[in-house]
C-alpha cells in the first residue's frame, strides 16, 4: 500500500498533451499553398527552358561569327569593298572631271544605277529590278568644294 500512496500524487498532476494530427507535407496533397507551389514549379520549368534556348542562341551566334571571320569571308569582303570602291571612283571621275558626262548608267547586280546632270544638280537614281523600288539622290554641284 505504501507504493500506492507514492503513485497517487503523481496521478493527480495534469497531463499536457496535444492531439496527433496527420498532415501532408506536399502542397499538392494538402491544398495549403498549392497555387504558390504550382507557380514555383512553372517558374522553374520556364527558367530551365529559357536557359536552354539562350544557350542554343549563343552557340549559333558563335558559329556565325566564326564563319564570318574566316579567312575566305574576310577575303571576299575585302574584294567586294575594292570593287565597289573602284566603281565609285569611276562614277565620281565621270561626274566631276573637267569634261563631265551629263548622263550615264550601268547595272550592278539587281540594280540599275543612272545619273543625270543639269549643270547645277546631279540626280543619281538607283532602281532595284527585284522589288521595283527607286532611290534618288540629288547632289548640288557648285555648292560644295574645298578651300585652300
Amino acid at each position: 500500500m505504501g507504493c500506492a500512496v507514492l503513485i497517487l500524487p503523481l496521478l493527480a498532476l495534469p497531463i499536457f498533451a496535444d492531439e496527433i494530427k496527420f498532415q501532408f507535407k506536399s502542397p499538392s496533397f494538402s491544398g495549403i499553398g498549392t497555387s504558390a507551389h504550382y507557380l514555383t514549379i512553372e517558374n522553374q520549368e520556364f527558367s530551365r527552358s529559357e536557359a536552354i534556348r539562350l544557350d542554343l542562341e549563343a552557340k549559333l551566334e558563335e558559329k556565325l561569327r566564326e564563319k564570318n571571320n574566316s579567312l575566305l569571308e574576310r577575303w571576299k569582303n575585302n574584294l567586294q569593298s575594292r570593287i565597289l570602291s573602284n566603281i565609285s571612283r569611276q562614277i565620281t571621275e565621270s561626274l566631276f572631271s573637267d569634261d563631265p558626262q551629263m548622263t550615264g548608267s550601268f547595272v550592278l547586280f539587281d540594280n540599275v544605277i543612272s545619273w543625270d546632270s543639269d549643270g547645277t544638280f546631279i540626280t543619281l537614281s538607283i532602281y532595284n529590278t527585284l522589288d521595283g523600288t527607286t532611290t534618288e539622290i540629288t547632289i548640288p554641284i557648285n555648292s560644295f568644294g574645298f578651300t585652300e
